[in-house]
C-alpha cells in the first residue's frame, strides 16, 4: 500500500497536478523567478475575479494544520469555513486519494516561502455551502497503464476533464458532455478553445501523437498554445501519459461541445 511521500508530492505538484500553472505569477516570458506558487490572478469575467492564493509557507497557509490545508485542497473549504470558488476544480479534487493528498501537502510545506499578497477573489455568482458531504477517506488507485488509473489521473489529479468538458450555466456538464470540449480561454496568446478529447476528437491521432500533444507539441511540430500546463505535463512519466490516453479512448464518443 502506498504511503505519503515527498517524492510523490513533488512528482504530482510539479508534474501532472500542475499546481503552478494557476498559482505561480507569470510574465510575458513565463513564470516569474522566485515566485513559485506565490499566487496570481487567474480569471476575470462578469461572473468572478478569481485569484489563486499564495500557497507557499510565506502565506496564511503556514498557520493551517496539515489536515486544514488538505481539506482546502480536496473539499474547497478553508479553516474559517469559507468556500473556495471556481476555477479551482474541487468537484474533481474530491477524488484525490488520502496518500496523494497528503503527499502534496508534504511538498507544499517545504517549498521556499514567498511573501506575496495576490489579492482576494470576488464572486458575483452564488457559491455552494460545500461541494458535497465531508470526505472521510479516499483509497489509492493502483498505478499502472489501465483505464482506471488513467481516469484517476485525468480527473482528480490533472483535472483534464474540468477544462475539456462542455460548460453549462453552473460549470462543466460532466454527466452529459464529458470531454466534449468547447470552452474558450482568453489570454495574451489570443483565444484557445478546449478541444473534444473523446474518441470523436482523438480518432485521427496515434497514441504517440497524442502523447506529444499532451506534452505540448503538435504532430506537425508546432507548439501547442496555453493554458494547458505543458511544462509540468512534460514531467509526467510515459506510463502515466499512456494511462490517460487509454482512458480517453474509452470515453463515449460525443459531438463537439460549445
Amino acid at each position: 500500500m502506498a504511503e505519503p511521500s515527498l517524492e510523490r508530492g513533488t512528482y504530482l505538484v510539479e508534474g501532472p497536478a500542475a499546481c503552478g500553472n494557476c498559482h505561480t505569477p507569470k510574465g510575458p516570458d513565463g513564470p516569474l523567478p522566485d515566485m513559485y506558487l506565490a499566487g496570481m490572478l487567474v480569471e476575470k469575467n462578469d461572473a468572478f475575479t478569481a485569484i489563486a492564493s499564495n500557497i507557499t509557507p510565506g502565506s496564511r497557509v503556514a498557520d493551517w494544520s496539515d489536515q486544514e490545508l488538505a481539506r482546502s485542497i480536496r473539499e474547497g473549504i478553508r479553516p474559517d469555513g469559507s468556500v473556495i470558488g471556481p476555477p479551482m476544480p474541487i468537484g474533481l479534487y474530491r477524488g484525490l486519494s488520502d496518500d496523494d493528498l497528503m503527499s502534496m501537502v508534504m511538498y507544499l510545506r517545504q517549498v521556499p516561502a514567498v511573501e506575496n499578497d495576490p489579492g482576494t477573489s470576488v464572486y458575483n455568482i452564488p457559491l455552494p455551502p460545500a461541494y458535497g458531504p465531508p470526505i472521510e477517506t479516499v483509497a489509492a488507485v493502483p498505478e499502472g497503464v489501465t483505464v482506471e488509473y488513467g481516469a484517476y489521473l485525468a480527473g482528480p489529479v490533472a483535472h483534464c476533464l474540468e477544462c475539456h468538458t462542455t460548460f453549462g450555466p453552473t460549470g462543466p456538464m460532466f454527466e452529459t458532455h464529458l470531454g466534449a470540449g468547447g470552452f474558450e480561454f482568453h489570454g495574451p496568446w489570443g483565444t484557445t478553445v478546449a478541444p473534444n478529447i473523446t474518441p470523436t476528437g482523438l480518432g485521427d491521432y496515434t497514441d504517440d501523437e497524442l502523447a506529444g500533444m499532451i506534452q505540448g507539441m503538435r504532430p506537425n511540430g508546432d507548439r501547442m498554445l496555453p493554458p494547458m500546463p505543458y511544462a509540468e505535463l512534460a514531467n509526467a512519466t510515459d506510463d502515466d501519459v499512456a494511462a490517460v490516453i487509454l482512458y480517453l479512448r474509452s470515453l463515449p464518443a460525443l459531438p463537439d461541445g460549445g
